[in-house]
């Protein structure tokens, strides 16, 4: 064997990262990943505002003190548009304070053209001059390019900085907090918690506009497919009444924030907590039947839309029992049986059979069979076969005088599902899971972490994926559900909110054993690392307090509502 000499040196003064377009750039060891993309980054490219270093998501004050691998995150990237926002929320809540010290500021909920909704307490809501000198306030900061600066706090002092403020909210969801340790974020002498990681500076926030909304107003950001520019603004009334029906809802039990639930959850509280989240939906869903039962007599069809694990099916077999109670007996069609051929599947731009478009179905035999069936007449149903990819026949089925049909799916607040005569017997439900149930003051709990944690639990129990499977599909759902669902989301008669206060405290104990089964090595460990970190701010609550009828236990398991066969005695 050849003999090799190892030498002891003292380290290079430089250091090499590596990115995934094959480029290498080197620089001084230290050197933060924002002075090495500063390097390279066209003003006219998409903003880097982050990136993944040997596999962990790190922001770009990070320091390089060792060769790495290296792949930039943009704001065209989930990760990349969370930092972008949560920094500008940052920067907002920053110059609210300097303008209105007296007053506070509530961040609420997202806006489907791209922005948070607003509140203002302790004061009238702003007016557009007030609205006007705020943006000017943030603009001044972006142009001045202040650096928001990282630190590491003992937990302590964190819950005695925020009792001074007289910040109940984070005092209260900090106290339940097991790391001994809390990282703020600093600007001027302005500091505060934001769950996960920053822009290094202002200067970075060039997108966003102030707009009056609703009693609000809107803090507008660009959507991740268009990041250098804001969409026109949507007043979604429905969209925004029910996220307002829905913090109603928690005023009522006094919980309104994360903080609030923990404190319920360790005195004991947890049943009572459960007993009214689920009267509150029980008497919506009672409230939608009598809705319902009062236009009887012009409609012929219920359809019900929403984007996945929303609880569309838990949702309408509730909807049923309560319309049972009214001597209502609707006809539930699959829509899964109207597939087109295999062969005649649409595809996407990958190449992929695009089962989620609506040119997937067979519109056609649909409008046909709908408008035969509400007619009374007797309809040879079509079944189709997922393993050969064929339509077949199926049963036969007649309405009886009166019965209406219940149709559930992806695409039942779009037009073109139904035949142009139905569509004013038509009565249209939309159902999401619209949490405004938030950490703090500050710091959202995003809607779409909600319905993917429950994706992950159900999927686990029923489909045998893990969450690195589900994580994995997450991207190519959520876009499906911004192409097919919601654009047509405000066609619907009425909005339900499908979330449940406790939930997430329900899931986390079955959630995180499969978060943490994620390899390390793999893309979707990042995103796993996120949701664990989100979790930790939760109590866990008792599953068995969860009643078996209840919208959880779609998710959960053990739903005394999964083998509901209510319309057995609907045919003849």
């Amino acid at each position: 064997m050849k003999n090799t000499t190892i030498e002891i040196t003292a380290a290079s003064p430089s250091v090499e990262i590596h990115l995934d377009d094959g480029r290498t750039l080197k620089g001084k060891r230290g050197t933060s990943l924002g002075e090495f993309f500063a390097a390279i980054t066209d003003k006219t490219e998409t903003l880097i505002v982050a990136a993944v270093v040997n596999g962990e998501l790190r922001e770009l004050s990070y320091p390089i003190q060792q060769e790495a691998n290296v792949s930039p995150i943009s704001m065209a990237t989930a990760d990349g548009a969370r930092v972008y926002r949560r920094s500008l929320t940052f920067l907002l809540e920053y110059a609210f304070q300097q303008l209105f010290p007296d007053a506070k500021l509530t961040i609420d909920h997202s806006v489907s053209s791209g922005g948070y909704y607003c509140q203002v307490e302790g004061r009238e809501p702003l007016i557009a001059e007030e609205l006007w000198m705020l943006t000017q306030r943030m603009q001044a900061e972006v142009e001045s390019d202040r650096p928001l600066v990282r630190e590491e706090i003992p937990l302590e002092e964190a819950i005695q900085y925020f009792t001074d403020l007289g910040q109940d909210d984070k005092v209260n969801l900090l106290k339940h907090r097991k790391k001994n340790y809390l990282t703020l974020y600093k600007l001027g002498e302005h500091k505060d918690y934001h769950h996960g990681y920053m822009v290094p500076s202002t200067g970075y926030l060039r997108w966003f506009d102030l707009q009056e909304c609703n009693g609000g107003f809107v803090l507008r950001f660009p959507r991740r497919h268009m990041p250098n520019q804001l969409l026109p603004m949507n007043t979604t009334s429905q969209l925004l009444e029910t996220f307002q029906r829905y913090g109603r809802w928690l005023t009522r039990l006094g919980i309104e924030n994360v903080g609030a639930l923990n404190n319920a959850i360790a005195e004991g509280r947890g049943q009572e907590i459960v007993l009214v989240s689920e009267a509150l939906h029980e008497q919506y869903v009672a409230d939608i039947a009598r809705q319902i039962a009062q236009q009887r007599d012009k409609l012929r069809l219920i359809l019900i839309a929403g984007p996945s694990s929303s609880g569309k099916t838990t949702f309408s077999r509730r909807l049923t029992v309560q319309l049972l109670a009214l001597g209502i007996s609707p006809f539930p069609l699959e829509l899964d049986n109207y597939f087109v051929n295999r062969d005649q599947t649409p595809r996407d731009e990958n190449g992929d059979y695009d089962f989620e478009t609506i040119e997937a179905l067979n519109l056609a035999r649909l409008a046909e069979d709908l408008t035969k069936m509400t007619r009374g007449k007797k309809v040879q149903m079509p079944r189709y076969n997922f393993k050969t990819g064929t339509s077949e026949p199926g049963e036969e089925v007649q309405l009886r005088d009166g019965q209406l049909v219940i149709l559930e799916g992806i695409h039942g607040m779009n037009p073109r599902l139904i035949p142009f005569e139905l569509q004013s017997q038509a009565f249209r439900i939309y159902t999401s899971a619209l949490t405004q149930l938030n950490l703090d003051r500050h710091n959202r709990v995003s809607t779409t972490d909600t319905r993917l944690l429950r994706r992950i639990v159900r999927d686990a129990r029923e489909r045998g994926y893990s969450a690195k499977d589900t994580i994995s599909r997450w991207e190519s759902v959520r876009r499906g559900e911004k192409r097919h669902i919601y654009p047509y989301q405000e066609n619907a008669d009425v909005m339900f909110n499908s979330a449940l206060v406790y939930e997430l405290s329900a899931l986390k104990k079955f959630a995180e054993p499969l978060l943490r089964q994620v390899p390390h090595s793999s893309r979707e460990h990042i995103e796993a690392k996120r949701l664990l970190a989100f979790l930790e701010w939760f109590l866990p609550l008792d599953a068995n307090l969860v009643p078996d009828n209840s919208l959880a236990r779609e998710f959960l398991g053990g739903s005394a509502l999964k083998t509901f066969k209510w319309w057995q005695g609907g045919r003849r």
